[in-house]
């Protein structure tokens, strides 16, 4: 059977333009000869939409999407992801459900059985799962429908599985010849790895042909990477759709795969995977927040400098403003710089001094402050003033303001509130320090774009005479180390100085990401590239007494 797979990038709750996108996608997957046809997981109402599943006129939007689709295709099968209300109460309301369309009529459903809870996911808070499966017979074959989570539980792959069922096993009890699944699978560092040795694990221990078509592109913090895969009995890669862009994929299940490379070599490098993760998270968060251009402070540090190539390559550089915004403690080389990479890029620059301002406000707070000795309150009235200057050009040009801190920033609350934290998007919010310099050496493969003074000189916020980051931080290898292991891990202190690490810094840094909850809880969304970042998957109380980390 030769199945089509439409790898494509939806958005969230524009019904009539992710069915049309649908409907274009399968008339050329029809062209090409494919007999049986998938699309995402939810993809006509968009994923995650969240909430959203709790206003009534969005589930109707959604269902009529799914009638006027049906009505559009042939004698050849599409499988499609929708909402189906849930008719059997008690019980969640609505259910995660596949159609497949045929000669303008439904003429199957199934729903997903496995409803993850687990990090990002919230799927119990709405849905209702799926009692039993059962294959759908086309053309005499039994095919196995499955949804995303469905094929996540092969218990021999994970050493500890969250559900009881299989409904892969379920399906092939049944007689099922073919694995069929619709994803929309979010992506973080190495997924696209482990994605595909699961897959293949399982459709060579079940010597079962199996496709899966994983949406593409991102809803506000998630990244989807596509990567839809389509293997043989023996687990051999049929083909492979690509990463981080829309594909459409014709293939015939029947043939046999043969392997070109080892395990691992299909995908590119991981930096080059993190950059056009990235570059796609601000390409669609910008587009589908209605907007065309970003305006970003350029410090002449790394950080700024790799938000500015992320954000050149997602919008082009005719989008992106970049703003100097000095200050006395600001160096030379800081502006140098900065205008090089502008000029790098080929992007639009201005230089908007802070100073003048900065008088003015120390002014205004002279005999308040009179007699205190300087400390983060005159530091963070610069940044201040910095975020007042970018929002106001966001508000003049209608751009919208990417914040440039990376991830060890924020855990231990290196940055300042309606400061540098000010803007819409934070696209490296989930990228180490150690990783922002692995990826900027990398967007330099070829030729200096972010000035290699950028990349050798000491990290500082220049908020005051000689500063460094270093001056109150390790270095950003041990502090990357260290968070890994309290955030990713949920090591506590105790055991993270068991690893090796000096017990006053561990605990100082345990204790600066706990006190900095409150910052991060207001600050912009910022892109998932990671096991578990800042946001939506990260759950923790602001006001709370347990000093989390400490044994």
């Amino acid at each position: 059977m030769k199945i089509g797979l439409l790898q494509l990038n939806p958005t969230i709750g524009d019904f009539t333009a992710n069915r049309e996108k649908l409907v274009s996608a399968y008339a050329e997957a029809v062209a090409r000869g494919a007999e049986f046809i998938l699309a995402p997981e939810l993809f006509l109402c968009g994923y995650p939409p969240r909430d959203l599943l709790l206003r009534d006129d969005f589930i109707e939007a959604n269902l009529a999407a799914l009638e006027e689709t049906a009505k559009q295709t042939g004698n050849v099968p599409l499988c499609v992801g929708f909402v189906e209300k849930n008719s059997e109460r008690p019980g969640r309301a609505l259910k995660n459900s596949a159609a497949v369309l045929q000669n303008g009529k439904i003429v199957w459903r199934m729903t997903k059985s496995l409803l993850p809870t687990y990090d990002v996911f919230d799927e119990d808070r709405y849905f209702e799962p799926a009692k039993k499966v059962e294959p759908f017979v086309f053309n005499g074959k039994k095919i196995g429908l499955t949804i995303c989570e469905d094929i996540w539980n092969d218990e021999d792959f994970w050493p500890e599985r969250l559900y009881w069922r299989d409904p892969v096993r379920e399906l092939i009890a049944q007689g099922a010849e073919i694995i069929l699944n619709i994803s929309a699978s979010p992506w973080c560092d190495g997924k696209e790895k482990t994605r595909l040795e699961m897959l293949r694990r399982v459709a060579r221990d079940e010597k079962i042909p199996l496709a899966q078509v994983n949406a593409v592109g991102a809803n506000d913090e998630l990244i989807f990477d596509g990567h839809s895969v389509a293997l043989d009995a023996r687990g051999e890669i049929l083909a492979l759709g690509k990463g981080f862009a829309e594909d459409i994929l014709v293939v015939d299940l029947r043939q046999s795969g043969k392997r070109k490379a080892e395990s691992g070599n299909e995908f590119p490098p991981r930096e080059e995977l993190l950059f056009s993760a990235l570059s796609l998270g601000v390409r669609d968060y910008v587009r589908k927040c209605g907007f065309k251009s970003v305006v970003i402070g350029l410090s002449g540090g790394i950080d700024s400098a790799l938000v500015a190539a992320i954000a050149t390559d997602a919008l082009g550089a005719e989008n992106v403003f970049g703003v100097a915004m000095p200050a006395r403690y600001s160096s030379s080389g800081s502006l140098t710089d900065a205008a090089a990479l502008a000029k790098n890029l080929g992007l639009r620059y201005e230089v908007l001094p802070v100073e003048p301002v900065f008088n003015s406000v120390e002014k205004q707070l002279e005999n308040v402050f009179a007699g205190t000795k300087p400390n983060e309150a005159e530091e963070n009235i610069q940044s201040r003033l910095r975020g007042v200057t970018l929002m106001a050009l966001s508000n003049k040009f209608g751009a919208l303001v990417l914040t440039t801190g990376n991830k060890s920033e924020m855990a231990v609350g290196y940055c300042t509130l309606y400061g540098d934290m000010n803007g819409a998007l934070a696209p490296i919010a989930d990228v180490s320090k150690t990783d922002v310099y692995k990826i900027a050496r990398w967007v330099n493969r070829e030729k200096n774009i972010i000035p290699t003074e950028t990349i050798s000189k000491p990290p500082s916020a220049e908020l005051r005479l000689n500063q460094k980051d270093q001056d109150s931080l390790p270095e950003y290898d041990v502090l990357d180390a260290i968070l890994d292991f309290f955030i990713v891990k949920n090591l506590s202190a105790t055991e993270i100085v068991a690893h090796g690490f000096d017990a006053r810094v561990v605990n100082d840094i345990v204790n600066k990401v706990n006190f900095s909850e409150f910052k991060r809880r207001q600050a912009a969304p910022g892109l998932k590239v990671s096991m578990l970042a800042f946001g939506m998957g990260r759950r923790i109380p602001v006001a709370q007494r347990f000093r989390a980390g400490h044994k």
